[in-house]
């Protein structure tokens, strides 16, 4: 009968440490605990003195005392490289997991965790090769402001999977509904990379009209074409070293994909009426909400590009399927907008907050961003209140792809009319007037004299205007 495994968690947290110890002892495993890293690293040198083997697995939490799970990962790496490690921690996010995956953790492990995957993930890892490579890693990058927000299962999932493919030189589809933030997705993918010091590069190429696309992906020469006064380089050439993120790919022409196939096969193509062959080096994300199969089955969408980009598919869940995090995500937008408009940060108070999480977000996080941002604006207190919160959710939602905002206001006329209402004309100028003076008072932050002057409007109509919507 074979010697048990050797597992060793490293924990400062005496409680976490003895319950997952006991809970891989049970499973048949010749467990230690260690309190710090120190104490892990001279338990392996005094090993190594007595010509025993390093463990055959290591647990390790994040923060600790003295050298974190990440300097401990980095030191067990260099003298034990084929010593598989597990890092745990509760903070995980983009830049935890990509430092752990960077310096070759096997996996990581968010708290708090259920202790039977605890123990079916050491079981997995220790049937593994040991000539296995460890997880694909990323290197370190300081957080940013457009960073993704979220502690859902849901999320933590989708921030594994970013740190494990950061580094790998592969195509990725982000797919997700409109405003959950897939642009986000690609500039992490990216800011972990090894080309985060070159460029990254966005275009939504359902913006683009169709005839200036080919001229905007791939650059065109003076004289191309009508207006073509001078060299125009496209986006494949500046984003060279780079990323290039194409949302809305599925709304791409068909001729336009099968040039664009040609790059992601070759690497290479001719400007707009040019005859030099222009060498890239790429790593193209591409994002839609749209379902690409069922494009490919229309015959609107090439099968063999959709086999380019999909190498890796993330996908990004609607709010309403991580609204846990609507609270967390809530609060961040406020201190953005609050630094935005140099004033103090505002608070949602118990009742905003669970009118916050019983709403559907239609529009996902950008829907929920833009109300934090009026509340910001125009909130009158430095607490928010559920009926603040109701007062701005009550107006008329932003129209989506498929219907522009008369389309929007049609439909609300005709559900209007058909209820018996009326005098719709005054409620629709009322309610008219009432999302232009948001979107530019939360745009100004607050100064109505500069949100004046954007509307094409005089401060003292702003004023009336206001002073009227108050005393309603």
């Amino acid at each position: 009968m074979s010697a048990p495994a050797v597992v060793w968690v490293v924990d400062d947290d005496r409680s976490v440490r003895f319950v997952l110890a006991a809970a891989l002892g049970d499973a048949g495993y010749e467990v230690s605990g260690f309190d710090s890293a120190q104490a892990a690293l001279d338990a392996l040198s005094r090993r190594t003195a007595q010509l025993q083997p390093a463990p055959d697995l290591l647990f390790t939490d994040v923060r600790m005392p003295g050298d974190d799970g990440l300097a401990l990962l980095e030191k067990l790496k260099a003298a034990h490289p084929g010593l598989p490690v597990i890092v745990m921690s509760a903070y995980t996010d983009i830049a935890s997991t990509a430092g752990a995956f960077r310096g070759g953790a096997h996996e990581f492990l968010s708290k708090p965790f259920d202790l039977d995957d605890a123990v079916a993930l050491a079981a997995r890892t220790l049937r593994r090769d040991a000539s296995a490579e460890p997880g694909d890693v990323a290197p370190d990058a300081a957080g940013t402001a457009d960073t993704l927000v979220g502690d859902t299962p849901a999320m933590r999932d989708l921030f594994r999977a970013i740190g494990r493919l950061a580094q790998a030189p592969l195509n990725v589809l982000v797919t997700g509904e409109t405003g959950t933030g897939k642009e986000l997705v690609a500039r992490a993918l990216h800011r972990e990379s090894p080309r985060a010091r070159a460029p990254f590069i966005a275009m939504n190429t359902a913006a683009v009209p169709s005839e200036l696309l080919e001229s905007e992906l791939f650059g065109h020469e003076a004289g191309a074409f009508t207006g073509a006064a001078r060299r125009h380089v496209g986006r494949f050439e500046q984003a060279d070293g780079g990323t290039l993120f194409l949302d809305e790919i599925g709304d791409m022409p068909l001729p336009l994909q099968t040039r664009l196939l040609r790059v992601l096969a070759e690497g290479e193509f001719f400007r707009v009426g040019g005859r030099e062959l222009i060498r890239v080096d790429v790593r193209v994300i591409a994002a839609t909400h749209q379902q690409l199969e069922a494009l490919v089955a229309e015959g609107r969408f090439r099968a063999d590009l959709l086999h380019r980009l999909d190498v890796v598919r993330l996908r990004l869940p609607p709010l309403r399927e991580r609204r846990a995090d609507v609270p967390r995500l809530a609060e961040a937008f406020l201190q953005a907008a609050a630094a935005r408009f140099l004033a103090p940060v505002k608070r949602f108070d118990r009742g905003a907050r669970e009118r916050l999480l019983a709403h559907v977000w239609p529009g996902n996080v950008r829907e929920l961003e833009n109300l934090c941002w009026r509340l910001a604006a125009l909130a009158p207190g430095d607490t928010i209140t559920a009926a603040d919160v109701d007062g701005a959710l009550s107006a008329p939602p932003p129209a989506g792809d498929e219907a522009s905002w008369e389309d929007a206001l049609g439909r609300w006329a005709r559900e209007r009319l058909a209820a018996g209402d009326s005098d719709l004309h005054t409620q629709a100028l009322e309610r008219f007037d009432r999302v232009l003076l948001e979107a530019a008072l939360a745009h100004t932050g607050g100064r109505r004299a500069e949100a004046a002057a954007r509307l094409g409007l005089g401060r003292n109509t702003v004023t009336r205007k206001l002073a009227g919507r108050n005393r309603r």
